[in-house]
């Protein structure tokens, strides 16, 4: 089965419907496989629709960040671990803020990632992906093309709280001549800015999208939803008309892209499928 892209910006708007899925998708299962073993590399598996088609983020479309925006126990991390492996697998680097400190234990240890948990570590991290930016930015002036560079994937556990300690944390240290404006939080807006151009992606979670998230929204190319309020739909996807109907079924999404929803089965990983590796656990099945 070929792979499927959800519909581009501009199409006309359409009536969303919530439908029954299937039971929680995972790399065992040959329809899973199937589809992760179809889709190049610029395209990343959220999860399937009712029907069986793949619901996917395109690397290459222009703004590739995608928003998770769920309710207590809507799967936001679940969506972030599965993207995340996804993107490690394919070469991409990945910086992993978790001021929870205990999402995204899978993180820690693995090649090509640095998982940063404290307050300190999250403020240098997000200044010196500023400064990655800055330095790709550059190589396209005098290059042209920087193709040959590895993305690198942010990926931002509960980001509007952590913005938040951001800000907080920048009133304690900065000296009398600093700006008021956290270096940290501004290299963040920046990144969503700027960095898709740069091949530098952001995966960011979120319970209720205000501040940053909620204003740089169009910023969000894919936004993922679960278990939030018709207040949280108005204010993300204000395009999508009627809201879709709430549904608990674990697992269970809306993903949103462009003037279109998809209700979506998301794929599951555990912790240590996302640590070893999508191909490692799919050839063990075989």
């Amino acid at each position: 089965m070929a792979p499927t892209r959800l519909a581009p910006h501009g199409h006309p708007l359409t009536k969303t419907t919530t439908t029954t899925t299937t039971a929680a998708l995972r790399l065992t299962d040959p329809a899973v496989r199937e589809q992760l073993e179809a889709l190049p590399a610029s395209l990343v598996l959220i999860g399937l629709t009712p029907d069986g088609q793949p619901v996917c983020v395109d690397l290459d479309a222009e703004g590739p960040h995608v928003l998770v925006c769920t309710g207590t126990g809507g799967g936001a991390t679940t969506v972030l671990r599965t993207l995340a492996a996804q993107l490690l697998h394919h070469g991409s680097h990945a910086l992993v803020l978790d001021l929870k400190r205990a999402s995204h234990r899978w993180a820690s240890g693995v090649p090509g990632v640095t998982y940063c948990r404290e307050i300190s570590d999250i403020h240098g991290a997000l200044v010196g992906l500023r400064a990655e930016l800055q330095h790709r930015l550059a190589l396209i002036d005098q290059h042209g093309d920087i193709d040959d560079l590895p993305r690198l994937t942010l990926v931002f556990e509960a980001a509007d709280n952590t913005l938040r300690q951001l800000a907080r944390y920048w009133d304690t240290i900065r000296e009398k001549d600093d700006p008021k404006t956290s270096p940290a939080v501004d290299a963040f807006e920046y990144v969503l800015f700027a960095g898709p151009q740069a091949r530098i992606h952001v995966l960011a979670t979120s319970q209720l999208a205000t501040g940053i998230l909620g204003e740089g929204r169009e910023n969000f190319s894919t936004k993922v939803m679960g278990r939030v309020t018709t207040r949280t739909w108005e204010r993300l996807a204000p395009e999508i008309h009627p809201t879709p109907e709430p549904n608990t079924q674990p697992g269970h999404v809306h993903v949103v892209q462009g003037w279109n929803t998809h209700p979506t089965q998301v794929l599951f990983l555990t912790d240590d499928e996302a640590a070893a590796g999508i191909t490692a656990t799919v050839t063990e099945e075989d």
